[in-house]
């Protein structure tokens, strides 16, 4: 079906029953006062931007946090908003991250009435020493009654968020999470390696930390794209997997430079060839004006490495003309002999029009793009 043209809204909801061991997100553990007054605020924003002519949407995204920490009754007061201030387009993709062990019947219910039509469930692994290191409060078992009720309940279009390279993880253990994932069958796979950020519980045991070695990252990396592929699942972006139409839309709109609108603490816009966000103190965000939503604000200007950083990405690539014709030089210009070497190593490739990284390319993506920009 083709997909009527419409913008993102990414919905942040920053709570968590506590944050884990690796996360550096906009998010912390709250009081129910707190996450009413938070949905007051949050409504009041996406109230901002009524207009005589409905904005059209055709991705919605509840991101977190945990956004299935939300009661039903919460959750359906967001969406009612969004739906009166928002015209959602009939063929809208509608996802919502949910934690296995904070979803129940109700928050089901919730989510079919209010329309949604995806869900994406934070996994990680299905060892309960690796969710234990990880800081997950849910376990192996939480995650399997959790993927049969959304079954159960008529979801068609479910994703899993797994992890690589975290503590514990063993390329055989890592193996027997992708292999019960596969069974499983979800639509879509997401697989991040293990990132110690700076200000997380990680960072400071940092040097302790029981981490595969990169070698065997790599070999994770690379495992799970042969057994995803074999599984049917297409490796359209660097940490992405799907099968065939069920590619998440909303994050291709950022990878794509399409615009979005987010609402929220910490969320960014894209709107209007602005980019613009919300700050990451909880107090700044109360104290806004929701008509004034749009702190941090800038004209958006082109710029070559992220747009390159953001198509290459995905499996698809980008135009070399279309490139050239935006920043008026030829892509990796005076670095032919650079771009012919990951050519040569099979990291990137190049057919008629388009240039786009292969699988061993999207593990060393940052490297080979300061390289040629």
């Amino acid at each position: 079906m083709m997909e009527t043209k419409g913008l993102g809204l990414y919905v942040h909801i920053p709570f968590c029953v506590r944050k884990c061991n690796y996360c550096d997100f906009a998010s912390e553990a709250a009081g129910e006062s707190k996450i009413d007054k938070y949905v007051a605020r949050l409504i009041s924003e996406i109230e901002s931007y009524r207009s005589n002519e409905k904005i059209k949407i055709n991705t919605v995204f509840f991101g977190g946090g945990t956004p299935s920490l939300l009661s039903g009754e919460r959750f359906l007061k967001i969406v009612s908003t969004i739906k009166e201030s928002f015209e959602i387009l009939p063929d809208a993709e509608f996802t919502v991250e949910v934690n296995p062990a904070t979803l129940s019947d109700e928050k089901i219910l919730a989510y079919k009435e209010a329309g949604v039509n995806r869900i994406s469930i934070g996994v990680q692994s299905i060892h309960e020493i690796e969710l234990k290191k990880l800081g997950r409060i849910h376990n192996v078992a939480d995650f399997e009654n959790t993927y049969k009720a959304l079954r159960d309940a008529g979801f068609k279009n479910i994703s899993v968020d797994l992890m690589y390279g975290i503590p514990y993880q063993t390329k055989d253990s890592f193996e027997k999470t992708l292999d019960k994932i596969i069974m499983l069958s979800p639509e879509h796979v997401s697989c991040y390696g293990l990132i110690v950020e700076e200000g997380t519980p990680f960072f400071e045991e940092r040097k302790s930390l029981p981490l595969p070695d990169e070698d065997e990252e790599y070999e994770m990396y690379a495992t799970a794209h042969e057994k995803l592929a074999l599984a049917g699942y297409s490796h359209y972006e660097i940490s992405n997997y799907a099968k065939d139409g069920f590619e998440c839309r909303h994050n291709l709109k950022y990878w794509r430079d399409e615009e979005y609108i987010g609402v929220g603490l910490a969320a960014y816009s894209y709107y209007r060839g602005k980019r613009y966000g919300n700050s990451s103190s909880f107090d700044e965000y109360f104290a806004s004006d929701s008509a004034n939503y749009n702190c941090k604000e800038k004209e958006q200007l082109k710029d070559p490495f992220e747009y390159a950083m953001l198509a290459l990405r995905l499996k698809e690539g980008f135009s070399l003309s279309e490139y050239e014709r935006i920043f008026g030089k030829r892509f990796a210009e005076g670095k032919e002999k650079e771009l012919d070497l990951f050519s040569k190593k099979g990291l990137i490739e190049i057919r008629e029009d388009r240039i786009f990284l292969t699988y061993k390319g999207f593990y060393v993506s940052n490297s080979i793009l300061s390289e040629l920009l």
